[in-house]
């Protein structure tokens, strides 16, 4: 029998499952809101928000996570809110939901709360804006709204996400930006820094010719910015024309945030056995958190509060794991 491959499987659940953020449990603590906890709500039963930000769900890539949710079940459970008598809508996961209802699942696992309008879309944006396909466009017009309509500060918003406050500012300009340059970020997300460029032209019809240059690829950000700001373009001096030829073209991108830490997934033999005691360790860490008389004497209600609903979540979703082990027959 071949052993089977713990890192192929871990790395395509990490891949399939997203936890709450930190910052959507925390807006599940506002008060007023009332928690129905975690159970496995009929498919059929839920229907999807029509303000969810996110409008378009990659056809490949839902095909794959419904055959994944097929063989391992949902393990992650999805965020949704009371609409009448065993009806609910959808807050948050609704590629899950999708996926779930595709792969012909009659339920799937659900954290229930009692959200009004507001708190729902604020949910639904922020998780959005943790998606790694997100394009530019989608990322500036859930800034927007989360300013518009939510009252947030571009620095408060800034620091609820974890951004750098200038990477909001370049991405709300985008926003606001002319037609043919969001046209061109559309089309072309390597031009970010020349669509910021192009925006400092005032003359509409002089934009519009520079944005169709840039998106035929006959200027570059340097040549760019020379045609904006009216300088000769640069020549280069005899005998060294070869070298520049080899030589990348600068490009100034803004600021972009750190990138995310993940833990490692072991690998090997012995994969499994690491994970064990990696899931051990964590756990007595946390034990050894909770018992500190610093926790007891600095830990306000709302961090309790946060931290009981995401140690719920943390539990419906061992017990989901727990379900598909132990269904797992005898295997060739």
């Amino acid at each position: 029998m071949s052993r089977p491959d713990f890192r192929a499987a871990a790395a395509r659940r990490l891949s399939e499952e997203r936890e709450l953020s930190p910052t959507i449990i925390s807006l599940l603590s506002d008060e007023g809101a009332k928690t129905l906890g975690v159970r496995n709500v009929p498919v059929d039963r839920i229907e999807p928000n029509p303000e969810n930000p996110r409008l378009s769900f990659e056809e490949g890539a839902l095909d794959e996570l419904a055959a994944s949710i097929r063989e391992h079940g949902v393990l992650q459970p999805i965020l949704v809110r009371p609409r009448g008598p065993n009806q609910f809508q959808l807050v948050a996961g609704e590629r899950r939901w999708r996926a779930a209802r595709q792969a012909g699942m009659d339920t799937i696992p659900a954290l229930i709360e009692d959200l009004d309008d507001d708190a729902a879309l604020e949910i639904a944006i922020i998780e959005n804006l943790q998606r790694e396909d997100l394009s530019p466009l989608e990322e500036a017009s859930m800034y927007e709204k989360m300013i518009r309509d939510h009252g947030y500060s571009v620095r408060k918003l800034a620091q609820k996400l974890g951004k750098d406050k200038g990477y909001l500012e370049n991405r709300l300009r985008l926003a606001d930006a002319p037609p043919e340059v969001r046209e061109l970020v559309s089309l072309r997300k390597d031009t970010l820094s020349h669509a910021y460029e192009l925006m400092k032209v005032e003359d509409p019809k002089r934009r519009k010719r520079l944005a169709a240059a840039v998106a035929r690829g006959d200027l570059s950000l340097v040549k760019l910015r020379e045609r904006i700001e009216g300088r000769p373009p640069r020549v280069p001096r005899a005998g060294d024309e070869a070298s520049r030829a080899m030589e990348p073209e600068p490009v100034e991108e803004e600021p972009e945030e750190e990138p995310v830490s993940h833990v490692a997934v072991p690998t090997g033999d012995n994969a499994l056995q690491t994970a064990k005691g990696q899931f051990s360790d964590a756990l007595t860490a946390l034990i050894t958190v909770l018992r500190s008389p610093e926790f007891a004497s600095d830990a306000s209600d709302v961090d309790r509060q946060n931290l009981a609903k995401y140690l719920t979540i943390t539990k419906a979703t061992l017990e989901n794991v727990i379900s598909v082990m132990r269904s797992r027959g005898p295997r060739d």
